[in-house]
């Protein structure tokens, strides 16, 4: 994960707002995101529950994609996931 790029300006293929939305819908509607997006496409995710923080990081763990960024701005959650090529 890069220090350099900024989460919430970084230019994204798609972007998904899950602002409201409590854990796990944040991450599953992420995943179903990235089924939709091709290889190396990033996809934006910001989110209100603390609990996605833990989500997303072991989703980009366990699942090949990159979590390029994340950050956390007023109580928003930004993630950005490059979709990997599998």
């Amino acid at each position: 994960m890069s220090e350099s790029i900024d989460c919430f300006t970084h230019p994204v293929a798609r972007e998904l707002d899950t602002r409201g939305l409590r854990c796990p819908l944040p991450l599953l509607k992420a995943k179903q995101a990235l089924r939709d997006m091709t290889a190396g496409q990033v996809l934006r995710v910001l989110a209100t529950d603390a609990g996605s923080v833990r989500d997303f990081q072991a989703y980009a763990q366990l699942s090949g994609q990159e979590l390029l960024a994340f950050a956390e701005l007023d109580a928003v959650y930004c993630y950005l996931l490059k979709r990997s090529g599998s």
